[in-house]
């Protein structure tokens, strides 16, 4: 086999660095050089390549055609000799993973569960990170995610859990049984702050409701979604809740729906980067979450026990 004719390695990284950037300064900082050798770097790759890679703009780097072409290989390259090194590396005594999903998710369906992952797989830390925005799944800030939504993530693989209905809720003990009546209780609104994605509320259920004199804008608001439970629990007035976060709930009595309609909200997802599919920690951590009852099995079936499954597809 004859030798690979190719520029050097440090031309090629300078290169995919500084159109990443699109700088010479930010390249150079990430691989700690001057900005003058990525300069130096790149004009010879153009030149043994007899074309222009970059449009020189003030304080911009603008990739040409060619440029863009060379890029689109080199990030795909340099991605997979780094999953590549990454996996020939000697694996930690112990594995650990950031599952990102909302409060709610987390403390009313997740947690009460965890038993089973640490049962199956004791050598795996699952670190839960709590929050109302979708966060990166870098491996840095998380892993694998649980989000509602449409389904369609670029990138991710999305696997449904459940699916979302909003219902009116409270305590049995405040007797209401007629929307009628609604007016005559403070109504719980839970709103979370910062969140870009606002969940079904008080003022899209009036809209198909149309209950005389019902003024959605006043009552309780929490950014908790639950403190919006426990309130309804105490009897503080009527939630707006999802239905499968408060299934306990319903069972027991504690909280009830007294009336209709009921919103149909997005279902909630299990996602994960595609590249990672077949990671063993991931295919445990994914297994489990389809095991955890209320979740929706793949054509309805139970998957195979992770213990037995990891590395399996």
């Amino acid at each position: 086999m004859s030798p690979r004719r190719l520029p050097s390695l440090s031309a090629l990284r300078a290169f995919e660095a500084a159109a990443r950037h699109e700088s010479a300064k930010r390249a150079a900082d990430e691989l700690s050089v001057t900005a003058t050798a990525i300069s130096h770097h790149i004009r010879g790759l153009e030149e043994a390549l007899q074309v222009e890679l970059f449009v020189r703009r003030p304080r911009q780097l603008v990739l040409t055609p060619q440029g863009r072409e060379l890029f689109q290989t080199l990030e795909a390259a340099f991605d997979s000799i780094g999953e590549t090194l990454e996996r020939l590396k000697a694996p930690p005594a112990r594995q650990a993973v950031t599952l990102s999903t909302t409060p709610a998710v987390a403390v009313r369906w997740l947690l009460p569960w965890v038993c089973l992952l640490r049962d199956t797989h004791p050598d795996i830390d699952l670190r839960i990170h709590a929050a109302h925005e979708p966060v990166a799944l870098d491996g840095v800030t998380a892993d694998l995610a649980i989000r509602y939504g449409d389904g369609h993530w670029p990138g991710l693989v999305a696997e449904k859990l459940f699916d979302n209905t909003f219902i009116p809720a409270c305590s049995p003990r405040l007797a209401l049984s007629d929307p009628a009546e609604l007016p005559g209780h403070p109504l719980i609104h839970f709103r979370p702050q910062g969140a870009s994605v606002t969940p079904l509320d008080w003022a899209g259920w009036q809209k198909r409701a149309r209950v005389p004199g019902l003024d959605v804008s006043a009552g309780l608001v929490f950014s908790d979604e639950i403190h919006a439970v426990s309130a309804a629990i105490g009897g503080q007035g009527v939630a707006l809740m999802s239905r499968p976060l408060i299934a306990d709930e319903l069972a027991e009595g504690r909280l009830v729906q007294p009336f209709g309609p009921v919103l149909e909200g997005k279902p909630f997802y299990l996602v994960y980067p595609e590249r990672r599919r077949d990671d063993p920690t991931m295919r445990a951590i994914r297994d489990w979450v389809l095991r955890v009852p209320g979740g929706l099995c793949p054509q309805g079936e139970i998957p195979p026990d992770p213990a037995g499954s990891r590395g399996a597809r």
